[in-house]
């Protein structure tokens, strides 16, 4: 029996211990635990805690395990989202499979989660689709075909009012030098075939509102996939009195979908304009990501990093105005740290932590916040609003709509359950899983906090519609101490994340105009 496992091997020698000798369904170690919610699988999978880590350990036949295994490293250093492996176990004695083990997912979202558990009245039909949508594109720019692309194949992490995919499942896709438009085309359409009867699956289960056509969802995949498609690799012409601004603007947009350009190219046309070709690279949105970390050692997703770099720039701006000086950047942002991010997570009542992830329940505040100083006319402060937030809004998140690993100590055996799976599930709806219980109370999801404002009873503020470009908050003037969490650096809600991130399908480019 060989152990392969990805460097650094201690976070996995705890693992070696594991009964490997006997099939996984038939353990009883004390270390594995049940998941709610877990999606239903080709596969025996299990679940184990170990040094206060989830792994998720799949049987399967050696040569598909190996192949997933290296499939999966690769997007690791693609930094395409995708779970990530830790190794295989091989040579099984009593011809028994392989076993591929990754990491949990934490505060991941199935699909069925986003359905079975809207906020308010909204559904994430648009949001959940763009972030699949995107992956499909980041995976076919590194020339990979997924080959099994599908919901049920898709984990969902909240990102500040959007939704950010992760794949986690590579056992039929392939990895190719140069991914050929007929394999593209074939992603696309399973894509199309796959959601249509996993939203089929849904709609049997009662989980998927009246107004959703589960056709007409699956067919807007395409459309969304080829304006993105368009956007990052088209080409245009431009004149070279205005190639600077069109350059720039094209990058602009590129970087608004989260995408980085590796190259651009100007080709003489011959005709006194030039051919704009740009290289989009291949890499998770991350610019921001690692802003903040850099800044901070706080990791996020994109468009939370982006939020909450900008809360530090407005508190850089609030202290400078207390000190009369300017205050290092660096500064500054440890004094956001310690001053305002830290006190607000430490205050999440012990009950509600595996309700979101710390960064996500952030942002919520900020954005609470903004709505109560709305309706009251001035800035009510940060304590005020966490403290309704706790109270009125936080309570409200489904238990189910995250998969938040078990909290134990690391010795503890492990028999608590944790909601959702990142295994990769058969998608077929005939062998769907019995759906949660349509009609409980459920209003969180990744539309935020203004969509929770209808449905928490005797509310002192009213639903807000989803906010424009709104002016600065109100300076009352007050010199308080930042301590006090109330200054007036409020920023305002995250206008600048777009509701949808797939663009509008671009104009027909020029004549010899068209991609390769």
């Amino acid at each position: 029996m060989r152990f392969v496992f990805s460097p650094p091997a201690d976070q996995t020698a705890g693992l070696l211990t594991l009964p490997w000798r006997e099939p996984i369904e038939e353990w009883k170690d004390d270390r594995v635990v049940e998941i709610r919610q877990r999606g239903i699988s080709r596969h025996v999978v299990r679940f184990v805690h170990e040094a206060g880590q989830i792994y998720a350990l799949k049987e399967i036949d050696e040569r598909l395990a190996r192949r997933e295994y290296r499939l999966l490293r690769r997007l690791r250093e693609l930094e395409i989202p995708a779970v990530e492996v830790l190794g295989i176990v091989v040579d099984r004695p009593n011809d028994l499979d392989a076993v591929l083990v990754t990491k949990f997912l934490d505060h991941s979202i199935s699909y069925r989660a986003l359905f079975a558990s809207p906020r308010g009245s909204g559904q994430p039909v648009d949001k959940l689709l763009d972030a699949m949508v995107e992956l499909l594109a980041r995976l076919h720019l590194a020339n990979f075909f997924w080959g099994d692309c599908s919901l049920s194949n898709t984990l969902f992490r909240l990102d500040a009012g959007a939704l950010a995919a992760y794949l986690v499942d590579a056992e039929t896709s392939e990895l190719h030098d140069k991914l050929s438009d007929g394999k593209r085309a074939y992603d696309v359409e399973l894509a199309f075939e796959r959601v249509g009867g996993e939203l089929y699956d849904l709609q049997a289960g009662g989980l998927l509102p009246p107004d959703v056509d589960p056709v007409a969802v699956a067919e807007d995949i395409p459309r969304r996939y080829e304006a993105l498609w368009s956007e990052l690799t088209r080409e245009e012409r431009v004149h070279p009195s205005e190639q600077r601004l069109r350059i720039l603007e094209r990058v602009r947009r590129l970087n608004d979908l989260g995408f980085d350009v590796d190259e651009i190219e100007l080709i003489d046309a011959g005709d006194g304009s030039n051919r704009l070709r740009l290289r989009t690279r291949v890499a998770e949105p991350g610019h921001h990501r690692r802003l903040l970390f850099a800044r901070t050692g706080l990791e996020a997703q994109e468009n939370q990093a982006r939020r909450l770099l900008n809360d530090i720039a407005s508190y850089r701006s609030h202290l400078e105005r207390q000190a009369g000086r300017p205050i290092p950047e660096a500064v500054a942002a440890n004094r956001w740290l310690t001053e305002v991010y830290d006190p607000a997570v430490n205050a999440i009542p012990e009950e509600l932590r595996d309700k979101l992830d710390p960064v996500e329940v952030f942002h919520e505040i900020l954005e609470h916040r903004w709505f109560l100083s709305e309706k009251a006319g001035r800035d009510v402060g940060a304590t005020a609003a966490r403290n309704d937030y706790f109270k009125r809004i936080l309570p409200r998140v489904p238990d189910d709509l995250t998969i938040t690993a078990p909290h134990m100590p690391a010795d503890a055996p492990g028999s608590h359950e944790a909601p959702g799976s990142p295994d990769a599930p058969d998608s077929e709806p005939a062998a769907s899983s019995a759906p949660p219980t349509p009609g409980a109370e459920a209003v969180s999801s990744p539309d935020g906090p203004a969509a929770d404002q209808a449905a928490a009873d005797a509310s002192p503020v009213a639903q807000h519609p989803e906010p424009e470009a709104s002016p600065a908050p109100p300076d009352t003037g007050r010199a308080e101490s930042a301590t006090t969490l109330d200054g007036p650096w409020a920023t305002p809600p995250a206008t600048h994340v777009p509701a949808q991130r797939t663009p509008s399908p671009a104009p027909s480019p020029e004549p010899d105009g068209q991609p390769e």
